[in-house]
């Protein structure tokens, strides 16, 4: 008997305002056997506002390749499975993508990788709710996720000044104003950026101008940042 596989749903979730979920978001989540998320605590807090009782797993960061493994397993069991992150669209610059690319190295291993169906469902994220906004060109843009904490960190910052695009990053709220500073320190200090803090949400903010007069700006450091350099 032909093996039939169940689909893996790679889908986006709110990055704040839970108004922004989609019909069809809702449905695949309350219709499929089982969603991995990062934190099951915080998916279930967004299961229990839209009444979903959908069983949980954790697929994060630190999941080794034995969870990949039980993913494709379930699949090929014919079981429909959601992947989820904490907000936004997994495998941007989280580990949805490491998943994704494991499960069809697995599926091509038994010849089977043309019954393997991964499928989008698109919404909220904060990559391209940032470059929406920000006024810059955006034909061509780089996303580098987020700088690193430690080793590379300097050098992460120097190459930026080295790329002509409109250029977009992530920033947590411990390092967003040492970004800032080493942003003043190798970009021209006429460039102009946008960052965006919380948005989405209730405190959302957006700086506006060139790196040095973002530099001076008072700007509360809680929450989560999405920066945008503008091309050169």
């Amino acid at each position: 008997m032909e093996q039939t596989f169940g689909t893996l749903y790679i889908v986006a979730t709110p990055i704040g305002n839970l108004s922004d979920i989609s019909a069809r978001t809702i449905e695949i989540l309350d219709n499929v056997d089982v969603i991995y998320c990062e934190d099951t605590r915080v998916t279930k807090n967004l299961l229990t506002v839209f009444e979903i009782s959908t069983k949980t797993a954790v697929y994060h960061q630190h999941s080794t390749d034995k969870t990949i493994r039980e993913i494709y397993t379930l699949l090929g069991e014919g079981k429909d499975i959601a992947l989820v992150s904490d907000a936004g669209t997994p495998g941007i610059s989280d580990p949805g993508g490491r998943a994704v690319e494991q499960l069809y190295e697995y599926a091509k291993k038994e010849g089977v990788s043309d019954q393997l169906v991964v499928s989008p469902i698109p919404g909220p994220s904060a990559v391209i709710s940032a470059l929406s906004i920000s006024g810059f060109p955006c034909q061509v843009y780089t996303f580098l996720g987020f700088p690193p904490h430690k080793k590379g960190r300097q050098t992460f910052f120097e190459q930026l000044n080295q790329k002509d695009e409109t250029l977009v990053f992530f920033e947590s709220s411990h390092r967003i104003e040492k970004a800032i500073a080493s942003m003043n320190e190798v970009l021209d200090k006429d460039r102009d950026i946008v960052i965006c803090r919380e948005l989405t949400k209730k405190f959302e903010t957006i700086y506006r101008g060139s790196i040095q007069q973002i530099a001076q700006l008072p700007m509360s450091t809680k929450g989560e940042f999405v920066i945008v350099i503008r091309e050169k």
